[in-house]
Protein backbone atom coordinates (compact mmCIF):
# COMPACT_ATOMS: atom_id res chain seq x y z
CA UNK A 1 0.00 0.00 0.00
CA UNK A 2 1.54 3.18 -0.95
CA UNK A 3 1.07 6.30 1.06
CA UNK A 4 0.91 9.77 -0.37
CA UNK A 5 1.69 12.90 1.68
CA UNK A 6 1.55 16.25 -0.04
CA UNK A 7 3.98 19.24 1.43
CA UNK A 8 2.62 21.86 2.94
CA UNK A 9 4.03 24.03 -0.18
CA UNK A 10 1.48 21.83 -2.36
CA UNK A 11 -1.24 21.89 -0.46
CA UNK A 12 -4.00 24.43 -1.56
CA UNK A 13 -4.75 27.50 0.24
CA UNK A 14 -7.89 27.94 2.06
CA UNK A 15 -10.36 29.95 -0.58
CA UNK A 16 -12.46 32.27 2.24
CA UNK A 17 -15.25 33.26 -0.53
CA UNK A 18 -15.93 29.16 -0.98
CA UNK A 19 -15.72 28.95 2.78
CA UNK A 20 -17.98 31.55 3.21
CA UNK A 21 -20.34 30.86 0.55
CA UNK A 22 -20.56 27.22 1.55
CA UNK A 23 -21.51 28.19 5.74
CA UNK A 24 -23.60 30.67 4.30
CA UNK A 25 -25.42 27.76 2.39
CA UNK A 26 -25.50 25.89 5.45
CA UNK A 27 -26.43 28.47 8.24
CA UNK A 28 -29.03 29.77 6.34
CA UNK A 29 -30.63 26.20 5.56
CA UNK A 30 -30.41 25.40 9.10
CA UNK A 31 -32.21 28.91 9.95
CA UNK A 32 -34.90 28.59 7.58
CA UNK A 33 -35.57 25.08 8.94
CA UNK A 34 -35.81 26.31 12.33
CA UNK A 35 -37.98 29.12 10.99
CA UNK A 36 -40.37 26.33 9.16
CA UNK A 37 -40.38 24.70 12.43
CA UNK A 38 -41.40 26.99 14.78
CA UNK A 39 -43.31 28.40 12.92
CA UNK A 40 -45.44 24.80 12.61
CA UNK A 41 -45.16 24.38 16.17
CA UNK A 42 -46.17 27.91 17.03
CA UNK A 43 -49.47 28.59 15.30
CA UNK A 44 -52.49 26.14 14.17
CA UNK A 45 -51.96 27.92 11.26
CA UNK A 46 -49.22 26.29 10.21
CA UNK A 47 -50.43 22.72 11.61
CA UNK A 48 -53.57 22.95 9.21
CA UNK A 49 -53.73 23.52 5.54
CA UNK A 50 -56.39 22.65 3.14
CA UNK A 51 -55.57 19.67 1.49
CA UNK A 52 -58.61 17.69 1.69
CA UNK A 53 -61.11 17.77 -1.15
CA UNK A 54 -63.20 19.94 0.65
CA UNK A 55 -61.12 22.15 1.27
CA UNK A 56 -61.19 21.96 5.09
CA UNK A 57 -57.90 23.06 6.74
CA UNK A 58 -57.27 20.27 8.99
CA UNK A 59 -53.93 18.87 11.03
CA UNK A 60 -51.21 17.77 8.94
CA UNK A 61 -47.31 15.86 9.89
CA UNK A 62 -44.83 18.03 9.30
CA UNK A 63 -43.61 16.52 6.04
CA UNK A 64 -47.06 17.28 4.87
CA UNK A 65 -46.72 21.13 6.05
CA UNK A 66 -43.19 21.26 4.40
CA UNK A 67 -44.51 19.77 0.82
CA UNK A 68 -47.96 21.12 0.67
CA UNK A 69 -47.58 25.07 1.11
CA UNK A 70 -46.03 25.90 4.63
CA UNK A 71 -43.47 27.40 4.19
CA UNK A 72 -44.18 29.93 1.14
CA UNK A 73 -46.03 31.76 4.29
CA UNK A 74 -42.33 32.16 5.86
CA UNK A 75 -40.98 33.19 2.70
CA UNK A 76 -43.43 35.69 1.71
CA UNK A 77 -43.46 36.93 4.86
CA UNK A 78 -39.20 37.50 4.38
CA UNK A 79 -40.05 39.15 1.05
CA UNK A 80 -42.72 41.19 2.14
CA UNK A 81 -39.83 43.38 3.82
CA UNK A 82 -38.98 44.48 0.80
CA UNK A 83 -42.19 44.42 -1.64
CA UNK A 84 -44.53 45.03 1.21
CA UNK A 85 -47.73 43.12 2.34
CA UNK A 86 -49.99 44.02 -0.50
CA UNK A 87 -47.56 43.19 -3.19
CA UNK A 88 -48.99 42.77 -6.38
CA UNK A 89 -46.42 40.41 -7.81
CA UNK A 90 -47.02 36.36 -8.31
CA UNK A 91 -47.12 34.11 -5.37
CA UNK A 92 -43.98 32.14 -7.23
CA UNK A 93 -41.96 35.15 -7.22
CA UNK A 94 -42.74 36.36 -3.71
CA UNK A 95 -41.29 33.01 -2.32
CA UNK A 96 -38.22 33.00 -4.72
CA UNK A 97 -37.88 36.95 -3.85
CA UNK A 98 -38.22 35.26 0.28
CA UNK A 99 -35.71 32.67 -0.40
CA UNK A 100 -32.82 34.70 -2.24
CA UNK A 101 -33.46 38.07 0.34
CA UNK A 102 -32.90 34.94 3.09
CA UNK A 103 -30.17 33.59 1.56
CA UNK A 104 -28.02 36.81 0.90
CA UNK A 105 -28.61 38.05 4.67
CA UNK A 106 -26.96 34.92 5.63
CA UNK A 107 -23.97 35.13 3.19
CA UNK A 108 -23.53 39.01 4.07
CA UNK A 109 -23.92 37.93 8.23
CA UNK A 110 -21.26 34.86 7.53
CA UNK A 111 -19.21 37.05 5.56
CA UNK A 112 -19.07 39.39 8.19
CA UNK A 113 -18.06 37.37 10.69
CA UNK A 114 -15.16 35.68 9.28
CA UNK A 115 -13.69 38.97 8.12
CA UNK A 116 -13.91 39.86 12.06
CA UNK A 117 -13.41 36.45 13.62
CA UNK A 118 -10.01 36.26 14.07
CA UNK A 119 -10.20 39.70 16.01
CA UNK A 120 -13.49 38.48 17.82
CA UNK A 121 -12.36 35.18 19.00
CA UNK A 122 -9.20 37.08 20.38
CA UNK A 123 -11.32 39.17 22.28
CA UNK A 124 -13.94 36.61 23.76
CA UNK A 125 -11.41 33.52 24.10
CA UNK A 126 -13.63 30.93 23.07
CA UNK A 127 -14.84 29.91 19.54
CA UNK A 128 -18.04 28.84 20.93
CA UNK A 129 -18.88 31.94 23.27
CA UNK A 130 -17.82 34.00 19.98
CA UNK A 131 -20.45 31.84 17.58
CA UNK A 132 -23.46 32.65 20.74
CA UNK A 133 -22.15 36.23 21.18
CA UNK A 134 -22.86 36.89 17.19
CA UNK A 135 -25.91 35.01 17.06
CA UNK A 136 -27.20 37.78 19.46
CA UNK A 137 -25.79 40.23 17.25
CA UNK A 138 -27.55 39.56 13.92
CA UNK A 139 -30.68 38.74 16.23
CA UNK A 140 -30.23 42.48 17.64
CA UNK A 141 -29.45 43.57 13.84
CA UNK A 142 -32.84 42.03 12.20
CA UNK A 143 -34.82 43.09 14.97
CA UNK A 144 -33.48 46.68 15.91
CA UNK A 145 -32.42 48.05 13.00
CA UNK A 146 -33.23 46.00 8.94
CA UNK A 147 -36.97 44.87 10.12
CA UNK A 148 -37.73 48.38 11.27
CA UNK A 149 -36.43 49.58 8.40
CA UNK A 150 -38.42 47.36 5.85
CA UNK A 151 -41.95 47.58 4.68
CA UNK A 152 -42.52 44.66 7.45
CA UNK A 153 -45.88 45.86 9.91
CA UNK A 154 -45.05 46.79 13.64
CA UNK A 155 -45.74 44.41 15.68
CA UNK A 156 -45.36 44.04 19.94
CA UNK A 157 -42.44 42.81 21.66
CA UNK A 158 -43.02 39.83 23.34
CA UNK A 159 -39.67 39.08 25.29
CA UNK A 160 -40.15 35.03 25.20
CA UNK A 161 -40.37 34.89 21.51
CA UNK A 162 -37.31 37.68 21.42
CA UNK A 163 -35.46 35.04 23.31
CA UNK A 164 -36.11 31.99 20.88
CA UNK A 165 -35.62 34.05 17.99
CA UNK A 166 -32.11 34.99 19.37
CA UNK A 167 -30.93 31.08 20.73
CA UNK A 168 -32.15 29.96 16.94
CA UNK A 169 -30.03 32.51 15.46
CA UNK A 170 -27.20 31.61 17.88
CA UNK A 171 -27.46 27.57 17.13
CA UNK A 172 -28.07 27.82 13.83
CA UNK A 173 -25.86 30.67 12.58
CA UNK A 174 -23.76 31.82 14.76
CA UNK A 175 -22.17 28.66 16.40
CA UNK A 176 -21.79 26.48 13.23
CA UNK A 177 -20.41 29.76 11.31
CA UNK A 178 -17.92 30.17 13.95
CA UNK A 179 -16.52 26.66 14.04
CA UNK A 180 -16.41 27.13 10.26
CA UNK A 181 -14.41 30.07 10.66
CA UNK A 182 -11.99 28.79 13.21
CA UNK A 183 -11.03 25.79 10.94
CA UNK A 184 -10.48 28.18 7.98
CA UNK A 185 -8.49 30.27 10.10
CA UNK A 186 -6.41 27.38 11.37
CA UNK A 187 -6.01 25.85 8.44
CA UNK A 188 -4.83 28.94 6.59
CA UNK A 189 -2.24 29.88 9.62
CA UNK A 190 -1.04 25.95 8.96
CA UNK A 191 -0.37 26.54 5.97
CA UNK A 192 1.32 29.82 6.25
Amino acid sequence: MMTVTLSTATQQKPDMFRAISLTALLTGTLDILSAFVKFYIDTDQGAKLKIAPGGEAAPVSFLTFMTNGGPDRILKYIASGVFGKDASISNTLLITWGTVFHYMIAFLFTAFLFLIYPKLVAWLKNKFITGFVYGIFIWAVMNLLVVPLSNIPERPFDARQAVIAALILAGMIGIPAALIADTFYKKKKALA
